[in-house]
């Protein structure tokens, strides 16, 4: 992980509290802070002391209250928050949509180093990875080869995805209130209404919050096995079905609005509404998926 790579999540996530007003009369203590955000109780102190030093929160009778509003150009950008391995996986993802790899397609190790600038070692961990599940196959001394998703291939992968996110679905339900997850699901939730506002110019922005939601949400039940597989699953499902451009402003426009319907049946806590929120929005995954592999 980046230095300070927790840190700049850490501030992210509370300078989008603070622009969503949730901290109007004055920022929580402590304790109360690093509980919404989930980070150790240091992480949090060097917060608070940015925001200050930032003129974003002031000291007014003993308390820590809002000063100057937040600006876009207060939050650290994507690249700055994100691990190594997260950084390949999203630059290589990028790669294979803008390049419109197909089967067959080779792979050079030092070439994407140097386009992603990082070590080759790094992409070649992120090919390893992914090459159990037989999309990439090293080739001797050409190598590594993008082998593709047959139809069955992927369809059988979402019988896994619809397990794994209805399970971890139930499971975000019963989170305790204090839990982070639901300060984090809140702030998703306005980034999904902000997207929303402006969908017209930015549609294109939806990938990496429906990376991020689906996230979230399978963090509410960590599973080991889970964990391994939710590489392949956002490979598939928040990549691959984007290279099939037809009506991709319509379709995402449509699975913010199922995203915000899955939210709100999660803050509900109201588990048959959950259960038709995710069914729904996964058959609409399963025929956008379907849509793109007969293109």
């Amino acid at each position: 992980m980046k230095p300070d790579n927790v840190y700049k999540r850490a501030l992210n996530a509370t300078l989008e509290l603070v622009k969503g007003g949730e901290f109007a009369l004055g920022l929580p203590s402590e304790n109360q802070l690093r509980a919404r955000i989930g980070v150790s109780r240091t992480t949090v102190r060097k917060v608070i002391r940015e925001l200050a030093n930032r003129g974003i929160v002031v000291e007014q009778d003993g308390n820590k209250v809002p000063g100057r509003p937040v600006s876009k150009h207060d939050l650290f950008s994507g690249l700055e928050t994100t691990s190594r391995l997260e950084h390949v996986e999203r630059q290589f993802m990028e790669w294979m949509l803008r390049g419109g790899a197909a089967p067959g397609t080779l792979i050079n190790e030092l070439e994407l180093a140097r386009q992603f600038h990082v070590a080759t070692n790094g992409i070649r961990e992120f090919l390893i990875r992914f090459s159990r599940f037989g999309l990439v196959e090293k080739k001797s001394n050409s190598g590594w080869l993008f082998k593709g998703f047959t139809e069955d291939f992927a369809l059988e992968l979402f019988e896994v995805r619809v397990m794994f996110e209805l399970r971890s679905a139930r499971h975000f339900a019963e989170l305790p209130e204090g839990s982070s997850l639901w300060g984090r699901l809140e702030t998703i939730r306005r980034q999904h209404v902000d997207l929303l506002d402006s969908v017209e110019a930015r549609f294109h922005d939806f990938s990496d919050l429906d990376n991020r939601f689906h996230r979230l949400i399978n963090e509410s039940g960590p599973n080991r096995f889970i964990d391994g597989f939710s590489d392949i699953i956002t490979l598939i499902f928040h990549y691959h079905y984007q290279w099939n451009k037809a009506d991709e402003k319509e379709r995402n426009k449509a699975a913010i609005l199922e995203h915000l319907t899955c939210i709100d049946a999660l803050q509900s806590r109201n588990r048959r509404r959950i259960e038709t929120a995710w069914r729904a929005h996964l058959r609409s995954a399963r025929d956008t998926l379907v849509r793109s592999l007969a293109r």
